[in-house]
């Protein structure tokens, strides 16, 4: 997920994560399975087939472990929820295959910047075949969520404190829960603000990579929708769909990108153990 469980009280069953509840002291375990994919846009980056996709999630009184994000919630039994988070970097997702961006693909992570378009002809397409490798960068920050009946509010500031690009990033969310029949439909819009240090160690090139320059990439914003939707069959099992929507034309003065949007889209059943 991306801002990580709403972590409701546990002695009921949170209506904002409504296909399981939220026990203290006990793993929730469930495998997608099914079709889908996710698209990279960067050129030579290679599209992630989603076949089996897992979740895992742990919470204890305060601390929590949900799809990759460690947590710390200091107040867990509140409208208001506060924790301190660490996660993965999820950047990392488009130049390697093993990450948790990638395994935990269905866990629901630019500005409007108008790039000239002669500087884009002039600027070759690199494949990230040719590039350094990105490492990966452990971010860690606060989250924050309001929740009103049916409705969460969020917001988050996460810095790296790997020293890999050593900047910042921050974001709202809008997300609901709706019923309709048997089922629970959750749609969510928010925006991304990704500052200059994370967009250039990631989508920059250094004169390393590029001996006839090197190409910055600034700050920027992100949006993204996504819809989940979810078909109970029982207790344990529902069809799973998810789509997603995440906007990169922020940074289309970078020369890897060969799209400005990456996608990620999901049917199948989800079956939880």
């Amino acid at each position: 997920m991306l801002f990580g469980s709403v972590y409701a009280s546990p002695a009921k069953s949170s209506e904002y994560e409504p296909h399981q509840d939220i026990t203290i002291g006990q793993w929730h375990l469930s495998l997608n399975t099914g079709l889908g994919i996710m698209t990279n846009p960067l050129k030579g980056g290679a599209d992630l087939p989603l076949v089996l996709i897992p979740e895992v999630a742990y919470y204890a009184e305060h601390l929590f472990f949900d799809n990759g994000r460690l947590g710390y919630s200091l107040k867990p039994d509140s409208p208001h929820v506060i924790n301190l988070v660490s996660e993965f970097n999820p950047e990392t997702r488009f130049f390697v295959d093993w990450h948790p961006a990638n395994i935990f693909a269905l866990s629901s992570s630019n500005a409007f910047n108008a790039s000239s378009v002669e500087f884009k002809e002039q600027q070759p397409k690199l494949d990230i075949n040719e590039l350094n490798k990105r490492k990966w960068a452990l971010d860690a920050g606060l989250s924050y969520h309001y929740i009103y009946e049916k409705h969460v509010i969020s917001a988050q500031a996460l810095a790296d404190i790997s020293g890999v690009y050593q900047g910042w990033r921050s974001a709202l969310q809008w997300q609901m829960t709706h019923k309709i029949g048997k089922v629970l439909v959750k749609p969510s819009l928010g925006i991304w603000y990704k500052s200059a240090q994370l967009n250039n160690y990631f989508y920059g090139v250094s004169e390393k990579e590029n001996p006839n320059e090197a190409i910055a990439v600034g700050s920027g914003l992100q949006p993204y929708a996504k819809i989940d939707a979810r078909w109970p069959l029982s207790e344990v099992n529902s069809v799973r769909f998810h789509l997603a929507y995440y906007d990169y034309s922020a940074l289309a003065d970078s020369p890897l990108f060969e799209k400005t949007y990456s996608m990620t889209a999901f049917l199948g059943f989800d079956h939880i153990f």
